[in-house]
């Protein structure tokens, strides 16, 4: 069986930069274990298998597989395969095409609004089908620490500390004091599994606002050797937990917040991730993930 493919770089505007991206459309016919080997042999962060929805208003249904495993929701996958469905069905307007895009996936149904313009990369962006909120404790600093290789000084800054927070997956979202201190942070041998594998997450965002650019509002690195994946170049489903971590440590006023996250950076794969927070009567009530995309390959499966 013959099986097209498309690759996408996403949260870039540029090839060869952000997070790459499989998309396999017309992807009824595989298996499980079918859809498991081809994400292992991509080897990419995550593949995407797109599948004929239940509901034929949405546009379509789309699993998500690491190298290792299936996940609920991911944000580079659900910006890739908006971008790519609506350059390819999207009806074009004065050469220019705005689309919804309504993907379902095993956490939900998801809204994605893409737009495509002549000469620019497209951009996508959705509302996170679910708020963050805290999930688990952490060890003590020093242990987190070492579970990066750091010293138990590099940290945490300002009120912010180590914590877990879910919106989907569960990560552990470790604050470090500077751009040099996360520029060494690594997956410490055993030191990881006792601070990070012990407490079911599934990676750990390293942040600091200490910033490559100063339209940035934070430097990230996020590792998820759990789940197949060294190190990701640029992470959605984390960001909308880091909505969770803004809102509760920088104390927000009532109104809409845009952060723009960069990562990917010490990987050569830098990335900008817009994030946009809705706060009202004091409450996280909207988290907003957006960014671009670019087509780089398209191909023939064997199957």
């Amino acid at each position: 069986m013959a099986l097209k493919f498309h690759t996408l770089d996403v949260f870039t505007e540029q090839r060869f930069g952000g997070n790459p991206l499989a998309v396999v459309p017309e992807a009824d016919g595989l298996s499980d274990d079918q859809m498991q080997a081809i994400a292992r042999e991509f080897n990419l962060s995550e593949t995407v298998f797109i599948q004929t929805p239940t509901r034929p208003a949405h546009s379509a249904r789309m699993r998500i597989f690491t190298p290792r495993s299936e996940i609920a929701f991911a944000g580079h996958p659900t910006i890739g395969t908006a971008v790519l469905l609506a350059e390819l069905n999207a009806p074009a307007h004065n050469g220019e095409k705005d689309a919804l895009i309504v993907l379902e996936q095993r956490i939900g149904t998801v809204r994605v609004g893409a737009r495509v313009r002549a000469g620019a990369a497209a951009f996508a962006e959705f509302d996170a089908p679910k708020l963050p909120a805290e999930a688990g404790v952490l060890p003590p600093d020093d242990v987190v620490a070492a579970g990066l290789g750091l010293i138990p000084s590099e940290v945490g800054f300002e009120n912010h500390a180590p914590v877990c927070f879910a919106a989907g997956n569960t990560f552990a979202f470790v604050p470090v004091t500077s751009l040099e201190a996360i520029g060494r942070a690594r997956i410490n041998g055993a030191h990881w599994e006792r601070a990070f594998e012990q407490q079911g997450v599934s990676g750990v965002y390293v942040y600091t606002r200490q910033c490559a650019h100063t339209s940035s509002a934070f430097h990230v690195r996020m590792f998820a050797p759990q789940v197949g994946i060294p190190e990701d170049p640029a992470t959605g489903s984390a960001a909308v937990g880091l909505a969770g971590i803004v809102h509760q440590f920088d104390a927000l006023p009532d109104g809409t917040h845009r952060r723009v996250i960069e990562q990917g950076y010490e990987m050569g794969r830098p990335s900008q991730i817009v994030l946009t927070l809705v706060v009202a009567s004091g409450k996280l009530t909207t988290v907003r993930i957006g960014g671009s995309a670019v087509r780089v390959s398209e191909g023939t499966l064997e199957v």
